[in-house]
């Protein structure tokens, strides 16, 4: 999966993996995936939510060694 950018929101505390996805967002064209990891656990819901408000799709959703990545299609 190509990623058209990636961001890197590791150690960050709720609400900021939003906030800066919400920035990243903004900077990539509409069909376009931003990657985003994240160590936040409240992140796995607020993402979904926050996506679903926006008409953005998580493509898909992983966690590795206590990393969560996201990929979501921009709308």
């Amino acid at each position: 999966m190509i990623s058209a950018k990636v961001l890197d929101a590791k150690g960050l505390a709720c609400p900021m993996p939003i906030v800066k996805t919400k920035k990243a967002m903004d900077q990539v064209n509409s069909n376009e995936i931003l990657e985003v990891h994240a160590t936040d656990k409240g992140a796995k819901n607020d993402l979904a939510a926050w996506a679903k408000s926006g008409g953005h799709e998580i493509i898909k959703s992983t966690e590795e060694n206590d990393v969560l990545k996201f990929w979501i299609k921009k709308a």
